[in-house]
């Protein structure tokens, strides 16, 4: 499913690749067992929490879309490690079998490590001192027990995305300037 393995790409990287896709996975599944299935994952309410801001997003869809958006854009990492990343795949119209520049995949790749690696320790850190992500006293997500250590244990994994990116970045930007490309 990935395509094959580019060359020079040692075991770690293809690794670091993969685990990435994986950061994201429990989170979106949390999310549609809590709000699509109706899992017993958090206290439901008809209000939004205190020190909430508007709800912008509602609905079914949205958590499908979310959580698979998320984990579109923690596979595109595989993308730095395979031959995909480095030569568009024929069926693509207009751009099959041209290059990748290299800038191209480490520019979006190197702001996405930037970002994710800033902003998910900052927001569960911020969420288990009872605060928004804004700073601001608030209860964000209304879990408590068990409920609390299973939403901690499938959205920690999320911290580890942006600094997983990043390594893989790095090392794709490094053997593709190595190559001479």
């Amino acid at each position: 499913m990935h395509g094959r393995t580019a060359k020079g790409v040692p075991r770690w990287a293809l690794l670091a690749a993969y685990a990435t896709t994986l950061t994201a996975l429990p989170s979106g599944v949390w999310r549609i067992a809590a709000v699509n299935l109706h899992a017993p994952l958090l206290e439901r309410t008809t209000t939004p929490p205190t020190g909430h801001g508007p709800v912008l997003f509602t609905g079914l869809w949205y958590v499908v879309v979310l959580s698979v958006v998320s984990e579109v854009l923690a596979y595109l990492t595989v993308g730095l490690v395979s031959e995909w990343g480095e030569v568009v795949p024929r069926w693509v119209p207009g751009l099959g079998g041209r290059r990748v520049p290299v800038l191209a995949a480490v520019v979006p790749a190197g702001l996405g490590a930037t970002v994710l690696t800033l902003l998910f320790p900052y927001a569960l850190i911020m969420l288990s001192l009872g605060r928004m992500i804004n700073g601001t006293r608030g209860t964000g997500v209304l879990v408590h027990g068990w409920q609390a250590v299973a939403f901690a244990v499938t959205y920690a994994p999320l911290a580890a995305w942006g600094p997983l990116l990043g390594i893989v970045t790095v090392h794709y930007h490094r053997r593709r300037r190595a190559q001479g490309v």
